[in-house]
């Protein structure tokens, strides 16, 4: 065998490097992305216990918590130089149950369940198109095609926006106590639209390739940290300010994508 022409010196250094191999999958940069991603799916999780004990309240608060790790993960996988194909399998697992699975479940019991098996259908044609998208964007991926520095949109709408939306007429209802928004067919059109823009090709803009100048990193910054006491004094009313600004974001992004379309065309 190979092993016994190999002398004792060869032999350590072969093992060495295995273990250094070894080590290196062990290492801290690798794994807090990770950890992170894992934190993201416990706190997204325990909203599909929240939704069918109905405290709302707590179930919403969860898929936010998940959101918060989701933007984290990739973050820390950045800066850690960690970026990998595990990773990447890893947050999408993470994503269909926090973002696809646990609001279509909150969304039935919420509101769907009046419908009886027609809204059970609803809830699983939203947690099929999150799917959908989940698995395009692993493939977009492994061919490096998603969002990047030159190209800052995401093809169709992320799950995690997706899940955003599905939760506006809990964040109304929380706020302005009002039952109108709690009409199923409120969650039908939600459902719709969601779900048509995830698995369609319209893009988004992708927050964590957004280009900004100097002021605006400023403003940004300013933003964060006013954030932090409006979550702590009015979550609802932040959550619902934050979530249509993102929603208003996205017909520039598509006529931004639009534009950088025609620009590569032209040249």
């Amino acid at each position: 065998m190979r092993e016994d022409r190999l002398t004792p010196r060869q032999w350590a250094s072969e093992r060495l490097e295995g273990l250094e191999d070894r080590l290196e999958d062990l290492s801290i940069s690798r794994i807090v992305p990770s950890a992170l991603t894992l934190r993201g799916l416990c706190s997204g999780a325990p909203s599909i216990r929240f939704a069918l004990a109905e405290d709302w309240r707590r179930a919403v608060a969860a898929i936010f918590c998940a959101m918060v790790f989701d933007m984290l993960d990739g973050r820390a996988a950045r800066w850690l130089g960690a970026d990998s194909r595990f990773g990447v399998q890893l947050d999408s697992l993470a994503d269909l149950v926090s973002f696809g699975l646990a609001p279509a479940v909150l969304i039935y019991t919420w509101s769907l369940s009046q419908m009886a098996d027609a809204g059970w259908i609803a809830a699983l044609i939203f947690c099929a198109c999150s799917a959908l998208r989940l698995a395009r964007f692993n493939i977009q991926a492994a061919r490096d095609e998603g969002a990047s520095q030159s190209h800052p949109y995401f093809t169709g709408l992320p799950t995690p926006a997706a899940a955003c939306i599905m939760l506006l007429p809990l964040l109304l209802n929380f706020e302005f106590s009002t039952e109108l928004v709690r009409i199923p067919v409120v969650s039908l059109v939600l459902i719709g639209i969601t779900s048509v823009l995830m698995v369609s090709r319209v893009p988004t803009p992708s927050l964590k390739y957004f280009k900004l100048d100097h002021n605006g990193k400023i403003a940004v910054y300013v933003f964060a940290t006013a954030l932090i006491p409006a979550m702590v004094y009015i979550p609802w009313t932040t959550l619902i300010l934050g979530l249509a600004i993102y929603l208003g974001a996205i017909p520039f992004g598509i006529h931004a994508a639009a534009e950088e379309h025609r620009v590569r065309i032209r040249l």
